[in-house]
């Protein structure tokens, strides 16, 4: 009977062979990008005369981006930082989620979704730690420690792509990218993050995603299907 398989046993071709080389080594290479970006910003940061820490197109892009602050964008981008703050980011989202997968009886989806997340955190607290990055000085909303990366960037990346590997549609993956770009733009227009705050949190929730992912593949696909076939 078909709920007697194992999900592995009709996985896709495709998903069964991303358990091998490719997804991983493109996951790491992400995260070695983001440890390189950290260097880079707090090294060429800490050469340059001004700008306590940041670079020429960091400061560029906070110059641009501050002509923009008003009331009317002031109300989504504080949308945004509640949503990615606090204990809505660590508790009542990822609770929301994976509740709603194991309604659906996505298990392994729901594993998946809470190790990625886990450890997308526990990374950006390190690296904050690790870097210790100033933060601009004109700031419109409480932070914590260390601007490098964005915890908020990288909660969204992590998330969309966890989404857009979970299920595969196009509009899945503009959703996150959409949102994702939403909220590294809010940051820096908030004063809470340089732009390269921003990107290295990109690198870093998208390569952890996938790299928990990878071995993962062949058996959060077989668990779609056996849940469409029983639909």
């Amino acid at each position: 009977m078909v709920s007697d398989r194992h999900p592995e046993d009709i996985a896709a071709p495709r998903a069964a062979r991303v358990t091998r080389w490719w997804p991983l080594i493109s996951g790491l290479a992400a995260l070695l990008l983001t440890v390189f970006l950290g260097y880079l910003v707090v090294l060429r940061g800490a050469a340059e005369s001004t700008g306590a820490g940041s670079l020429a197109i960091d400061r560029a892009w906070m110059i641009w981006i501050d002509q923009f602050r008003g009331p009317i964008l002031n109300v989504p981008a504080l949308v945004l930082n509640y949503l990615g703050a606090g204990l809505t980011a660590s508790l009542l989202i990822p609770a929301l989620i994976v509740g709603a997968l194991l309604l659906a009886r996505r298990y392994w989806a729901a594993g998946y979704y809470l190790v990625a997340t886990i450890l997308t955190g526990g990374a950006v607290q390190l690296l904050k730690h690790l870097f210790g990055r100033m933060r601009p000085q004109d700031i419109l909303v409480s932070v914590d420690f260390g601007s490098f990366p964005s915890g908020h960037a990288a909660n969204a990346a992590v998330m969309a792509m966890i989404f857009a590997l979970l299920f595969p549609k196009i509009w899945v993956w503009a959703l996150g990218a959409a949102y994702t770009l939403a909220m590294m733009l809010s940051r820096t227009y908030l004063g809470a993050h340089w732009l390269t705050d921003t990107i290295g949190a990109l690198l870093l929730g998208a390569g952890i995603a996938v790299v928990v992912w990878a071995p993962l593949a062949a058996k959060l696909d077989g668990e779609r299907r056996l849940r469409r076939s029983q639909q």
